[in-house]
């Protein structure tokens, strides 16, 4: 399957002031794949996976001298380590801290070297050495297929052009439309993790995907154990569960099914963020740019890192929802809103540790709530999202007249279109807002 980080992976390859890149995000997500297939375009790949092969552990311990690490790598693997012509892959590089601190000698005495790092737990073995990075490392963060690579794995690469040609004055023919909205329903299902899509794009038989799914639940629960000397395996069990049951509100602590103290709950939520396995999204004042510096960490909806394991979780009727009529769709809000953010996150540049916002006003009377707040240049623009191509908008016009804006976004199924200053934008159509110059007038994002 094509993804879109190879074209960064690619673009690292060429960068002559290339540092040691390492490649970070959730289990599963396809980062090991991703990286084979760059070792494919280099006259020879070495995979050192510091998991299976505990018993090399010791030459990160003998001595951090580069050459002499790559002399005894190569002669282990049997492959030649050469800079200019050979990757160099360190994978489950948590399981061998040192490993870590070796990054920084191979960058500094091997510059001419490609070497890129991953893990499942990479992140918590980063966090115990913070200083590590500083001026030697790239990081590209992955995620799971967004809708845009999930038509590219099933062959409907057509519907992305038509999609990147339409706006409100030339809409999508509704035959294309109509084919896209069926799409964006079965990807609410299947979800982003490579494994699922391989497999629906090989039977296009839901059922299968499920029992993919489910797999892959079991075995994220299962690696909980491994986060235990940081935080009880149930505790985290309750917490990335309470994530799911409560998508599309303000996550609170109290509302997790757990006898566990608020500050214990509170651990398991920054290690499931620090692990990818949930993004957190946070309340922003919005009044000015950049929205990060006006933000309220006190107040933040949480999303699950992929909306088909966020099914499973919920326990979505399948049949109900792939044949839901207007109004089940707008009742069934919260699906649209984890889709739309993912999206959100999914499409930002792979350089950048993603981040969004919205905005949230609890007041006597007056409350109002907008899903997502998004920086284009300079603007603001709020986005609210439908399920359907129903529903009232009053927050949405609420916040653009408090804050003067000069247009908002409506996300939802209808195709595009544009009434007065709120501009309709179609689910299928988030990553258009994410990049540069791809909707008229758009800047892109910045969260």
């Amino acid at each position: 399957m094509k993804r879109t980080i190879e074209e960064d992976l690619l673009a690292w390859k060429r960068d002559h002031e290339r540092r040691v890149l390492l490649v970070r995000g959730a289990r599963q997500v396809g980062k090991t794949y991703s990286i084979r297939e760059l070792g494919k375009t280099f006259h020879r790949f070495v995979e050192v996976n510091l998991e299976e092969n505990r018993d090399i552990h010791v030459f990160f311990r003998d001595s951090l001298n580069p050459i002499r690490l790559c002399e005894k790598l190569a002669a282990y693997f049997s492959t030649p380590i050469v800079p200019g012509e050979t990757l160099l892959f360190l994978d489950e590089m948590q399981a061998c801290p040192e490993s870590l601190a070796a990054l920084r000698f191979l960058h500094e005495k091997m510059p001419g070297l490609h070497v890129v790092g991953a893990g499942s737990l990479l992140e918590f073995a980063l966090a115990e050495i913070p200083s590590l990075g500083v001026g030697r490392l790239s990081s590209l963060f992955m995620h799971p297929l967004t809708f845009e690579e999930f038509l590219l794995a099933m062959g409907e690469d057509a519907l992305l052009g038509v999609v990147e040609q339409a706006d409100a004055s030339r809409p999508v023919d509704e035959p294309f439309h109509r084919r896209l909205v069926d799409l964006v329903r079965s990807y609410q299902l299947i979800g982003g993790m490579p494994a699922a899509v391989r497999a629906y794009a090989k039977t296009r038989d839901i059922q299968t995907c499920f029992k993919v799914l489910d797999d892959l639940v079991i075995t994220l629960e299962d690696d909980f154990k491994k986060y235990k000397q940081r935080a009880p395996v149930g505790r985290l069990g309750e917490v990335f569960r309470s994530i799911v049951l409560q998508a599309g509100a303000k996550f609170k602590f109290s509302n997790v099914d757990s006898v566990s103290s608020v500050h214990a709950l509170k651990d398991a939520l920054r290690l499931l963020v620090q692990a990818g396995l949930a993004h957190r999204v946070v309340h922003s004042h919005a009044r000015g740019i950049p929205l990060g510096a006006q933000v309220d960490e006190k107040k933040s909806k949480v999303l699950l890192f992929d909306i088909g394991i966020h099914q499973r979780l919920l326990g979505l009727d399948v049949p109900r929802h792939l044949t839901a009529g207007e109004v089940e769709l707008v009742n069934r809000g919260s699906l649209a809103e984890v889709f739309a953010g993912l999206e959100l996150i999914g499409n930002q540049p792979a350089h950048i540790r993603p981040a969004i916002h919205y905005w949230h006003r609890e007041a006597r009377g007056s409350t109002a709530e907008v899903d997502y707040v998004i920086q284009q240049g300079v603007d603001i623009v709020p986005l609210e999202v439908k399920a359907g191509t129903k529903g009232q908008m009053q927050s949405l016009i609420r916040f653009m007249n408090e804050r003067n804006l000069a247009r908002g976004i409506r996300l939802s199924l209808e195709n595009f279109a544009e009434y007065d200053r709120i501009r309709v934008i179609p689910l299928y159509a988030i990553r258009r807002l994410v990049r540069p110059g791809a909707l008229p007038g758009s800047r892109g994002i910045v969260c």
